[in-house]
């Protein structure tokens, strides 16, 4: 068991390979999360620790099952941790071997930033598949947006993977459409829901970028997804290996590349295989939109919605770079809104107008009771905390 603390630049990325080349069970990290390493270390029973060119051995004397099942098939492993947004993160094991098989056949490839962190299940795929199919992968100097769409003009980058929370920092910046590059092909996104205000906006600044949305999760591997269109959210979720069902408007799984369990907590899968995403989805002549979470349902004297919808409204009104609804507990109504808003800069933003606004576009029971001007966190993978 090997943490590789690195990002996506050429010693890495060489060290990356020549672990895999050797079936080692693979821990990718990275240095924003340096604070959890330990929790990691500990969760992952990783044995040796590589950075840069320093190295490190850990006597945990720990074992697990699935870990042993790995090693007597003499197969490279995966382990990723999740969010952690609800509970501490989980760590996630993938068979690499088998993971890897799909690259074997062979696809086209463009030009292509990896936005998408060394620690990410989606930011592995994309340097998997540019090199497996001798393309030519760019790393960005860093995520601000400023560096993300020099590094794209002067490598002529032809394709941006990246999270509704980075597109929305970029629509609001005022730097597109003037400093996107004609290069740039595709910008496709994933890992949180998009907003449609958002998606309008950058589809309108930029007719010629093909908007592309991706859905995955570190427990089910990688799943094909194909838009309906480049503004719309509704998508198609399948592929070889996969089949998707609905049951009580949830979206659920089954998929061949899911990952064999997890090393700190009890399976999630059900007795058949199925994974629930705890995405609510709305569906629509065999696409599927994603409208919120189970756990963004909010309840207020028995009326139910979601908070992306009081995000939604609040997103239209000038000046608001992001926002986040949740749910407070209240003792006449059960819950009530509370609403946080991030000014984008230099924007003119005040409780009261902003109020107003929302007071003539949401119905009574989804007005926030509480609204916070502050900045909203965003994490090193670039989503809403």
């Amino acid at each position: 068991m090997v943490a590789l603390i690195g990002d996506f630049e050429s010693q890495s990325i060489s060290t990356l390979l020549q672990l895999i080349d050797k079936n080692v069970i693979l821990v990718p990290l990275t240095t924003a999360t340096r604070a959890q390493h330990d929790y990691f270390f500990d969760s992952a029973l990783v044995d040796v620790v590589l950075e840069g060119t320093e190295s490190r051995r850990i006597n945990h004397g720990k074992s697990h099952v699935l870990v042993e099942l790995l090693r007597r098939k003499n197969h490279a492993g995966l382990v990723l941790f999740s969010t952690g947004t609800t509970g501490r993160p989980k760590a996630i094991l993938h068979d690499f071997t088998v993971f890897l098989k799909r690259f074997d056949t062979p696809r086209p490839t463009l030009k292509t930033m990896n936005f998408l962190l060394f620690d990410h299940i989606g930011g592995l795929n994309t340097l998997l598949h540019t090199l497996f199919n001798k393309g030519m992968v760019i790393a960005p100097k860093s995520r601000s947006v400023e560096d993300v769409l020099a590094v794209c003009e002067e490598h002529r980058v032809e394709v941006l993977p990246t999270t509704p929370t980075f597109l929305r920092m970029m629509l609001l910046s005022g730097l597109i459409p003037d400093r996107v590059p004609k290069s740039l092909k595709i910008i496709s996104y994933g890992t949180e829901r998009m907003d449609q205000p958002t998606l309008d906006g950058l589809c309108q600044l930029l007719p010629n970028v093909d908007f592309r949305q991706t859905f995955g999760m570190s427990e089910l591997g990688i799943v094909r997804v194909k838009s309906k269109s480049r503004n719309s959210l509704f998508m198609k979720v399948g592929g070889e290996g996969v089949q998707v069902r609905v049951v009580d408007g949830v979206l659920e799984i089954l998929s061949e590349t899911k990952m064999l369990g997890y090393l700190n907590a009890m399976s999630p899968f059900d007795s058949d295989g199925w994974y629930s995403t705890k995405d609510i989805v709305e569906e629509e002549q065999g696409f599927y939109k994603v409208v919120g979470r189970t756990t963004e349902v909010i309840n207020v004297g028995g009326l139910k919605f979601m908070a992306s919808e009081v995000e939604r409204i609040a997103l239209q009104y000038s000046g608001v770079e992001l926002a986040k609804a949740v749910g407070k507990d209240n003792p006449i109504t059960g819950q009530h809104v509370e609403l946080t808003v991030q000014q984008n800069v230099g924007g003119d933003l005040t409780k009261n107008e902003l109020k107003g606004y929302l007071a003539e576009r949401l119905q009574s029971h989804m007005m926030p009771k509480r609204i916070n001007v502050a900045a909203i966190a965003v994490g090193h993978r670039f989503k809403r905390m």
